[in-house]
């Protein structure tokens, strides 16, 4: 365990986390590891469900593993450690009034808090005292000693202002000295008062403690141990409580900590404008404008690592270990759900079991090991890894550049084999070329600008990039005539190799440019399109309505027409308003031929006066659901609603429809409305019933299930109503259980 944190520290360390996650853990009610237990993926789903809702923030909480194993020895906690489990209940107590949504209002809800710990949250105040107005006598004594500071504070001001001691006084302030309130007085006080030396000053003058204050202190004394004798018995009393609950406390206080790691990681998220990645099954990283949290104004890195190996090369100082740090570290972050800076959306990280940085020059003179022998120590140890992603940085450190190419390309070869996944940095055009021609080796080149004659710390997949050497050199103040003398010495050959490299890199980095830029026009036209459809359904919309208001006008005329006929009978008029109603059925079936499209699952209707989704369709019944609840109604009294485009809706698909299951057992029968919709459950319940009277059981349990809580209000709005109810409620411990008295 030991090792493994030490290795956590040192990657850490080595990817330029530190500060990222000392600023994380200011978050945190407690200290704690940044790992959490169990399955990713439910920690997921409650940190996003967490992130859409505003919650009360916990209150910080000192660790209390040393007090639960005082407990389980029946030990008696001293009140601040009490009031720390107590501030745990409340804190879930007030998380039920939050408004979740599912998952989490099911986890809040089934930490279900004893009645006696709902108790013991009643004798403390805000500031975790016990709350005198609940005991008498402890009132008795807060107020005694309430009163007896006043009558302190008030002797000391008339002894600062009295006749008979103003020449003694060398000041009329009220000094602390050894915690008593005491008076700074000249020599000879003892004539005008009588008080016992606490102290003297610097220069000669004496700190005294009156007798009628040292009465009063006394007196303060005893009533403070009255008081204190009173909170040993709340707190031996309520460790027995919590002896006997032990259970639940270490349930409450490990919830505790689950719930921490979840608030911190989304107050993070939010005050830093961060976004979370789940880690995916694939090893791939693709990453999208990420910004490595420990560079201000980061050139946002977008990169795909969809091969085993990674093999950047190209200028000095131009991101090469940047990217190789950027890329573990969003591994990190992504394995542990801490949020980072990227575009989510377009992000996607694999996990890995674990996370290796070889970086740092390994030479230690105390240990007589040479740079290139702990090179070899660091790569002996990935031989025993399995599933882990390695940064190696200039992987040819320490010894001959060909040999090493040799011997890191085959040691390369045999670790991919094992599951280990590599980025490596290198200077070294041997290995890059080695490599190359690999299929599960992407090659990265850092790109450089030659006008500027600056890197850009961008990167182009599928190139080598030159190391820029001599230009380093030059920008950082080596004289221009030695830098020529090196390139003559390097060779005009070598140099001709450079500039194609180059060469290279340029024509695919102008190619992708104008790749980008046909996608960004293609992305305009697309734009363009949706915008064309979106007026389009506008004006249909605009044409419903005005053929709406037409119609109306048109039954309004009719209507007085018919009054006026009522007044004074006309056949001629009879005939002119049927014709009126012949030309209103013909435009009528005219625009029928014209009308929107027939409805489809998924879209967006109204019925009636509630606005709801289409889920499903049959014959000519259709199936909405409206602010959670199922409805089955007639397709042809559903409308479309104008509040949404009719464009590019995704038909959800339709739940299974759950069969009934009664189990009987013995005098007990049961029923299961799980996954029924509401027209149904509340016919299965009726029947389920009547067979039950018919039987004369006594009892039946109806399973109805949390869920959103629709079926259960179904259910109780049903029984309420029964006339055969005696009695009904919900099982203890599960209230997705009504239990029915006949």
């Amino acid at each position: 365990m030991l090792e493994q944190q030490n290795n956590e520290k040192s990657i850490i360390q080595k990817l330029d986390l530190d500060g990222y996650l000392s600023q994380f853990k200011q978050f945190l009610a407690r200290e704690k590891p940044v790992a959490m237990q169990g399955d990713i993926n439910q920690h997921y789903r409650y940190i996003q469900a967490l992130s859409k809702v505003q919650f009360p923030l916990p209150k910080q909480v000192p660790n209390l593993d040393n007090e639960l194993a005082r407990i389980k020895k029946q030990a008696v906690l001293g009140l601040d450690e009490i009031y720390a489990f107590v501030t745990m209940f409340s804190y879930f107590n007030s998380l039920n009034a939050a408004g979740f949504t599912e998952p989490l209002i099911s986890w809040i809800q089934s930490i279900e808090i004893p009645e006696e710990i709902v108790e013991i949250i009643g004798y403390f105040t805000e500031e975790g005292d016990i709350n005198p107005e609940r005991d008498p006598e402890l009132y008795k004594l807060e107020r005694a000693i309430k009163q007896n500071k006043t009558e302190i504070k008030e002797t000391l001001y008339r002894l600062t202002h009295s006749s008979k001691l103003r020449d003694y006084l060398v000041d009329t302030q009220v000094h602390f000295n050894g915690g008593e309130e005491t008076l700074l007085v000249r020599g000879g006080f003892n004539n005008a008062i009588k008080a016992t030396v606490v102290a003297r000053s610097s220069a000669g003058f004496f700190y005294i403690l009156p007798q009628s204050i040292s009465h009063l202190k006394e007196k303060e004394s005893a009533l403070l141990s009255g008081k204190e004798a009173i909170i040993y018995r709340y707190c031996k009393e309520i460790s027995a409580i919590f002896f006997k609950w032990e259970r639940f406390l270490h349930f409450i206080n490990k919830e505790y900590d689950r719930f921490d790691h979840y608030q911190a990681r989304v107050q993070f998220a939010r005050a830093k404008e961060y976004a979370f990645v789940l880690p995916s099954r694939s090893k791939r990283i693709k990453l999208q404008d990420f910004a490595h949290p420990a560079i201000e104004n980061p050139v946002p890195v977008t990169i795909d690592m969809h091969k085993q190996i990674m093999l950047v090369t190209g200028v000095n100082a131009g991101g090469k270990t940047m990217l190789l740090k950027s890329i573990l570290s969003a591994v990190y972050m992504s394995k542990y759900l801490l949020p980072f800076k990227c575009d989510a959306s377009k992000t996607e990280v694999g996990h890995y079991k674990s996370i290796e940085a070889v970086i740092d020059d390994p030479q230690s003179v105390k240990n007589d090991i040479s740079t290139f022998a702990g090179r070899m120590q660091e790569f002996a140890k990935l031989f025993n890894k399995e599933d882990a992603i390695v940064g190696v940085d200039e992987i040819e450190l320490g010894t001959d550049s060909d040999e090493a190419a040799s011997l890191f390309r085959v040691m390369l070869d045999e670790l991919r084999k094992k599951g280990i996944s590599f980025i490596v940095t290198t200077h070294h055009k041997r290995l890059a070329s080695l490599m190359a021609s690999d299929d599960e080796v992407e090659l990265i080149a850092a790109l450089y600008d030659e006008e500027r004659r600056l890197p850009t710390y961008t990167f182009l997949q599928g190139s080598i990039g030159k190391s820029y050497a001599f230009e380093t050199a030059e920008r950082y103040g080596v004289p221009i005539g030695i830098v020529k003398q090196a390139k003559r010495v390097y060779g005009e050959d070598k140099d001709n190799l450079n500039e194609l490299i180059e060469k290279s890199t340029s024509l695919e980095r102008e190619m992708r440019m104008k790749i980008a830029k046909i996608d960004a026009e293609l992305k305009a036209v697309e734009a363009k399109k949706v915008k064309l459809e979106e007026d389009e359904f506008k004006l249909q919309e605009q044409h419903r309505k005005a053929i709406a208001t037409l119609e109306n006008r048109y039954n309004a005329a009719t209507k007085k027409a018919r009054e006026a006929l009522k007044v004074k009978e006309s056949t001629e008029g009879r005939r002119l308003l049927n014709v009126a109603h012949q030309r209103k059925d013909f435009k009528q079936k005219e625009l029928a031929k014209v009308d929107e499209a027939p409805l489809k699952e998924g879209d967006k209707v109204k019925y009636r006066s509630h606005k709801g989704e289409l889920i499903s369709l049959r014959g000519k019944d259709a199936t909405i659901i409206v602010d959670g609840l199922k409805m089955r109604v007639p397709l042809s009294q559903l409308k479309r609603r104008g509040d949404t485009p009719q464009v590019k809706l995704k038909p959800k698909p339709r739940k299974p429809k759950a069969d009934v299951n009664v189990e009987k057992s013995g005098a007990s029968v049961s029923v299961k409305l799980l996954g029924m919709y509401a027209d149904e459950a509340i016919d299965t319940v009726d029947k389920f019933l009547s067979d039950a009277l018919v039987n004369n059981l006594s009892e039946v349990q109806i399973i109805h299930g949390t869920g959103g809580g629709v079926l259960s209000k179904l259910v109780t709005e049903y029984l309420k109503k029964h006339p055969k109810i005696q009695k009904f409620y919900r099982m203890p411990g599960n209230l997705g259980i009504t239990v029915v008295e006949l």
